[in-house]
């Protein structure tokens, strides 16, 4: 045994088939399960055939399959080198989307680079979860007390809120907002400074109700009450509740659901998604996608739970806090439970941004695992847990 870790310190291929072998295959599995389920549903939205939808998502998860494999080779301290330039890039992409975005419908959220179309949005959400780990990695959990070691986590966290607010995307703002202030708490904020930043929530939420666009509060009024205008804002969440419902225990049958196969649902390939799922396979095909994705938010906890050092704890729980809210946004919305916000389902939904983030997160969740029994930094940082 001691023969074969000198080997694999030696030997650099030794070394990668060690990491390899250490991987999670089964979430590997999990992920690659929800993937087939996407391109399955995919193909029923594009009339019983691979195109438009399902050929395009198959590749691309394919690409992104090997960037997640990638990814989880790489060590916590290179992680840590690169989180800060990762950070700034997503920053200036996300100010070039303001300055020279494409536009498509009513949001400028996009940018088209050789002949690609991405959106900055997607990437920020990860760049921030990196950023952020190696932050709090880098202070002891003593000055977590101190307000003024946390204004600069702060900015980190505001400023990309501030500017996908802009574009305008409420859904990916919240979301990221949600990523920080979880990562705030992991990394060990004190309660009495939580209660303090939640005291002017209800302020600040009426200033930006009166700041929102008009399309924005038109949602809100018809997430309160759809049927007030069913041919146009309420159209959408209309047609998803009739979808949901009309499948039934068992669904009507895959290429046989009504409102997506007669083009009644809208955005069946992206945000309403799940309402196809739950048309065609009904209760007990939703309910199997649910814990599909229960189980990869559950599994990236654990990953976080038995990393042993703080970086690939707080990078983790990041990581599973961006796919936790990604996937309670999307299924909230469909449901009907909060306004439409254009937020997709992540590895079902079709889009190249979303799916290729989705894959990265998840390559970096894989390396914390990798790496899990790693004590990286413990000895700059003696006071932390």
């Amino acid at each position: 045994m001691k023969f074969h870790k000198r080997l694999l310190r030696a030997e650099p291929s030794f070394r990668l088939l060690s990491k390899l072998w250490r991987i999670s295959w089964l979430y590997v599995l999990l992920i690659c399960t929800l993937a087939g389920i996407g391109y399955v549903t995919l193909y029923s939205a594009g009339g019983g055939a691979p195109y438009p939808f399902a050929a395009p998502q198959a590749a691309r998860f394919a690409v992104g399959l090997v960037l997640m494999i990638t990814v989880a080779m790489l060590p916590p301290k290179i992680l840590v080198r690169i989180s800060g330039p990762l950070y700034v890039v997503s920053i200036i992409l996300l100010v070039a989307v303001l300055r020279m975005g494409h536009v498509g419908k009513g949001a400028e959220r996009w940018l088209i680079i050789g002949g690609l179309q991405i959106q900055p949005s997607e990437y920020a959400k990860v760049a921030l979860a990196l950023v952020l780990a190696s932050w709090f990695h880098r202070i002891s959990y003593a000055r977590m007390g101190n307000p003024l070691w946390l204004l600069p986590p702060a900015f980190l966290v505001l400023l990309p809120v501030i500017l996908v607010l802009k574009e305008p995307n409420l859904g990916t703002a919240v979301i990221i907002g949600g990523i920080g202030a979880s990562m705030f708490f992991a990394a060990g904020m004190r309660l009495w400074l939580i209660a303090l930043l939640l005291l002017p929530v209800p302020y600040l939420a009426k200033f930006a109700y009166a700041h929102l666009h008009d399309y924005q509060r038109a949602r809100i009024t018809t997430f309160l009450n759809p049927e007030s205008d069913p041919l146009g804002a309420g159209y959408n969440i209309i047609q998803s509740k009739i979808a949901l419902g009309s499948g039934g225990m068992w669904g009507q049958g895959y290429l046989h659901g009504s409102q997506g196969q007669l083009n009644f649902l809208p955005e069946k390939q992206t945000d309403f998604i799940f309402t196809m799922i739950a048309e065609e396979w009904g209760y007990v095909g939703a309910i199997t996608v649910i814990g599909l994705l229960l189980m990869l938010v559950l599994g990236g906890m654990l990953m976080a739970i038995r990393s042993r050092n703080r970086f690939g704890r707080l990078l983790a729980l990041g990581i599973s806090m961006n796919f936790f809210l990604y996937c309670l946004v999307n299924l909230s919305m469909v449901m009907g439970a909060i306004p439409v916000g254009g937020v997709p389902l992540p590895l079902v939904s079709y889009g190249g941004s979303a799916l290729l983030n989705v894959m990265l997160g998840f390559g970096l969740l894989l390396s914390t695992w990798v790496h899990r029994d790693s004590r990286f930094g413990e000895s700059e940082n003696p006071d932390n847990p």
